[in-house]
């Protein structure tokens, strides 16, 4: 069993950028009145609370979301988002991804979550209810070759591994091309981190390499939460982007590059 826990690390500058770019793709989507699908392959549990020890602990939230949420306008999709979660659950409430794409979806959309962890599988199951998520406590990549193409054919995977698995560097591009192939219409949206050493250097070329269409990488640099932390930027690589998100990199870019100041 893995050991990532994501609840340390909640509301970082990675998932700033990650939910943003999230919310700004699903609520395109959303805009048309056709019916989508959104698969995650590690979930998570869905929600965390920025109160609480763990993120205390490393300081990440606070460097975050706490740092960088005033920059973003009121009513990006990601500010509609955290409203929402916050209302319903207290002002130190924080939403992971599915509980982002759940703001942005609508009646008659179908979400698939898979998540490894059985502690996490249960809080993702309370974070959830009610609103109709198939939830599997599965291997996120086997869920994704079982299912796609899904029904309704419309709409986005995430893929947001912990990274803890090495050989997932490698793996990713083979696995995306796949997902592609079975899935031609589909946004794959692939999230990595930006770590001292640049080991993700060989899956971007990687993924280059592949030339699917609408690809698009968008990586974001940040300060490193405390030091000697060694995640210093994310990064995003999308196939079929949705018209607009080029624009939307462009000003997170902008946003990030200002913070950093």
């Amino acid at each position: 069993m893995l050991s990532y826990q994501h609840a340390y690390h909640a509301g970082n500058a990675a998932d700033v950028h990650k939910h943003a770019a999230l919310a700004v793709m699903l609520d395109y989507l959303a805009a048309k009145p056709k019916p989508l699908t959104y698969l995650e392959t590690h979930a998570g549990r869905g929600l965390y609370f920025l109160d609480a020890p763990e993120a205390a602990r490393t300081g990440e939230a606070a460097a975050g979301i706490g740092r960088l949420e005033a920059a973003f306008p009121p009513g990006h999709p990601y500010r509609r988002a955290l409203a929402a979660v916050r209302a319903a659950h207290g002002p130190a409430a924080y939403p992971g991804s599915p509980l982002v794409a759940a703001q942005l979806m609508r009646p008659g959309d179908r979400m698939h979550l898979a998540e490894l962890h059985p502690q996490e599988v249960a809080a993702l199951r309370e974070a959830m209810a009610g609103r109709g998520a198939d939830i599997r406590a599965e291997d996120g990549f086997a869920m994704a070759r079982a299912l796609l193409p899904p029904m309704p054919r419309r709409g986005l995977i995430l893929i947001d591994p912990s990274w803890e698995v090495k050989t997932d560097y490698a793996r990713l591009p083979g696995l995306i091309a796949a997902l592609h192939r079975r899935w031609p219409v589909g946004v794959i949206v692939l999230w990595y981190p930006l770590l001292a050493g640049a080991p993700q250097a060989g899956l971007t070329a990687a993924l280059h390499a592949l030339a699917l269409p609408g690809a698009l990488r968008h990586e974001v640099a940040f300060p490193p939460a405390r030091p000697g932390h060694g995640m210093t930027g994310s990064g995003l690589f999308v196939v079929n982007a949705p018209y607009g998100f080029r624009d939307e990199a462009g000003r997170l870019s902008a946003l990030f590059a200002r913070q950093a100041t």
